[in-house]
């Protein structure tokens, strides 16, 4: 059994039988292959008895075009082969699909939206590395026959049918999209029926996230004090124990809908809160006036609500931090970057959505009050929170996570603090797209894809 990338030529109509599969003499000999008996060709779920003939002085494996369009390959197709002996099976792969919230077809330049440019970087990532993509929504889910129509890069976007994946990377970005009947069927099938394996699998609530981590004695450092708000009891006690509180939707995303909450001098409470134009202010005479006040959106809303800390800023902006956790070729957690984000404006969180701005760690604590030694170590600090955060998030949640994105702040005695982890990080949260640069972010999430595969 060994490994190897091959480059997939097609041949012109009529030149090959469909049944017939060219590969170079060299690698034949590397690989161990047989010629001129029959072979199981796979690709993902795809299979196909074929018969190999060895070829002098190429570089490559040449199939008809009948069998290429079986398998949903293009030309330009770059991948890893495997060789079974004892099953006399060659699989060519890894094959990947992205599940992706919805598609354009009526914009063939940016068929996916805001992510497109993500997508082609995936596709050229995968020419590099030696692996095959192609992307889903769930308006592509019907029944699971062994193919799905899928978009492929092709001289351009085109939509193709494809045999199902060997791993699915899912990038939905709704839960009520991910909770739908069929995509969840979906996923079950085809891991029952072709082992395929899908990770990102489900999207985390905050609670949810902050209840598993309490379980870990030396994950308890990094926790802010954190309930579910049920009840004027539990408001009162956090408002008496701490100046300062945060109500955070237990399934919201982007700075949406939190509501800082501070007691003031004269026993009154004042409550910011996240609007789509800025930052709404408020005034309550009481406690219970404010309880009243938020009654009606707790009858829709679920709340976390959590200690609030006295973490660094730069000229009075709050700063945290993202750490995008990734598993890597060895299905173990790295982790692949770390930036600072700087609320913007009067905002008082730091979300890229609501005006917030990058940095590096190094500007960012350099700017700030930390003391000397909490500068020096910050990186360290964040680096061991982060790693240590996505190792528990994977001891305590019955769930496959490929990748994190853990968001981190730093207080001034240098103290480490998860504020929240989100299952499905933003590709727009790192380095910058550029039309070259293949970031480290999609080659980690190739090389698990292809390490989840078998490749």
């Amino acid at each position: 059994m060994s490994q190897k990338k091959v480059a997939i030529h097609i041949s012109g109509s009529g030149i090959l039988q469909d049944d017939v599969v060219m590969i170079g003499e060299k690698f034949l000999k590397h690989w161990k292959i047989p010629a001129g008996r029959p072979l199981q060709l796979a690709f993902g779920s795809f299979k196909q008895e074929v018969t190999i003939i060895s070829v002098p002085k190429f570089e490559g494996m040449r199939v008809s075009p009948i069998l290429a369009e079986r398998c949903g390959l293009t030309s330009r197709a770059v991948l890893k082969i495997r060789y079974f002996d004892s099953s006399q099976t060659l699989r060519i792969g890894p094959l990947i699909s992205v599940l992706i919230s919805r598609d354009h077809p009526d914009k063939p330049d940016r068929p996916f939206g805001s992510i497109t440019m993500f997508c082609s970087e995936l596709v050229r990532a995968c020419q590099k590395r030696g692996a095959y993509v192609y992307f889903i929504t769930p308006d592509h889910i019907d029944s699971v026959t062994g193919q799905i129509e899928g978009w492929v890069y092709d001289e351009g976007w085109k939509k193709r049918v494809m045999p199902i994946a060997d791993v699915v990377n899912n990038r939905l970005t709704s839960r009520k999209l991910e909770n739908k009947p069929s995509v969840q069927h979906f996923v079950k099938e085809v891991k029952s029926r072709y082992g395929t394996v899908t990770y990102n699998e489900k999207f985390l609530d905050k609670n949810e996230v902050f209840e598993a981590l309490k379980s870990e004695s030396s994950l308890k450092r990094y926790l802010p004090e954190s309930h579910s708000l049920k009840s004027f009891a539990v408001l009162k006690n956090m408002c008496q124990t701490y100046p300062v509180i945060f109500l955070k939707p237990v399934r919201g995303s982007l700075g949406k809908g939190i509501i800082r909450i501070s007691r003031q001098s004269d026993g009154t409470y004042m409550t910011l809160s996240t609007k789509l134009g800025g930052v709404q202010k408020q005034a309550y005479p009481s406690l219970s006036k404010l309880f009243a006040g938020l009654s009606g959106k707790m009858k829709t809303t679920k709340y976390q609500i959590q200690q609030g800390l006295h973490l660094i800023d730069i000229g009075k902006k709050p700063v945290d931090f993202r750490a995008l956790v990734q598993k890597n070729r060895a299905g173990k957690w790295k982790v692949t970057s770390i930036v600072a984000r700087i609320a913007g404006g009067s905002h008082f969180v730091s979300n890229l959505a609501r005006g917030g701005s990058l940095s590096t760690v190094r500007e960012a604590v350099n700017k700030s009050l930390l003391p000397g030694d909490a500068k020096k170590n910050a990186y360290v600090s964040l680096h061991k929170a982060a790693l240590s955060i996505a190792e528990g998030i994977d001891a305590t949640i019955p769930a496959h996570f490929g990748e994190l994105g853990i968001d981190l702040a730093m207080d001034y005695s240098g103290k480490v603090w998860l504020i929240e982890v989100n299952s499905k990080p933003s590709k727009n949260d790192n380095t910058p797209l550029n039309d070259n640069k293949i970031r480290p972010s999609v080659i980690t999430m190739l090389d698990y894809s292809a390490y989840l595969a078998g490749f």
